[in-house]
């Protein structure tokens, strides 16, 4: 006890000490929790994605029930050699090591996930253009016997002229619908690239570009054969509102 401080400990004399042990308390009084922030495209227009919700994506349930026609959420992912993903164990202080090959290559993919819990891709080894979304359509078109409503983003290939000119010679096999601009979290495929990457092998690297693309292949096999897995990418925190709006879809 010091009697210069009046009866107070060295701890409390300093000043604000006291109330430093409880700062932490009042976020959690009052309904808070320390979290991750949640990413945003800086180009992303809230009005827009409200617009989604309220009005656009209603049109397009409404529309696909009235033609009898089908709900697909649709992206395009590339694949690298040299990308490192997920964890594994290991000593501390002694990182882990993924062998690979030390030439770089790479595949790409297009997938499409139903609201019925159905899966479609294609893998290809060229870039992605107006003519590999063309060959991705007459893939798709071919698969049902009625009409799909392709949910896209805003890529330039979903948008040339090449690919216009292919909906309008195909008006009862498929029809495009464009989320709104920098809004990544509202398809529900994206989770199906996730997915995939996380995945692959990460001991046994593919040595090749034919070996990526038959990992590749052999992901969406898999997942095409697992129906709980693709419904489960609907059940993302920001794609709830597909399954919540359209219950019938499962």
């Amino acid at each position: 006890m010091d009697a210069a401080s009046g009866g107070r400990s060295d701890r409390e004399a300093v000043p604000g000490a006291a109330d430093r042990g409880g700062v932490g308390k009042h976020p959690k009084r009052w309904g808070l929790s320390f979290q991750r922030p949640d990413k945003r495209a800086v180009g992303q227009n809230p009005g827009a994605v409200r617009r989604w919700h309220q009005e656009t994506w209603p049109k397009i349930r409404a529309k696909a029930k009235q033609d009898g026609g089908e709900i697909l959420f649709a992206d395009q992912l590339g694949i690298r050699s040299d990308q490192v993903t997920g964890r594994t164990w290991s000593e501390k202080g002694r990182t882990p090591v993924a062998r690979r090959s030390g030439n770089r290559f790479s595949v790409n993919a297009m997938s499409a996930i139903s609201t019925r819990s159905r899966m479609h891709f294609m893998v290809f080894t060229e870039s992605f253009t107006a003519e590999v979304m063309c060959r991705f359509r007459e893939r798709l078109a071919g698969h049902f016997d009625h009409k799909v409503h392709l949910v896209v983003d805003g890529h330039s290939a979903h948008r040339s002229r090449k690919v216009r000119d292919w909906l309008a010679a195909h008006p009862d096999d498929v029809e495009l619908h464009f989320l709104p601009p920098y809004s990544p979290e509202l398809n529900p495929d994206e989770l199906v690239n996730t997915d995939l990457k996380h995945s692959l092998p990460k001991q046994h690297r593919a040595r090749n570009q034919t070996e990526l693309a038959a990992e590749t292949r052999r992901f969406f096999r898999r997942r095409q054969s697992q129906p709980h897995i693709v419904r489960g990418y609907f059940g993302g925190p920001h794609v709830r509102y597909v399954p919540d709006e359209n219950p019938m879809s499962f």
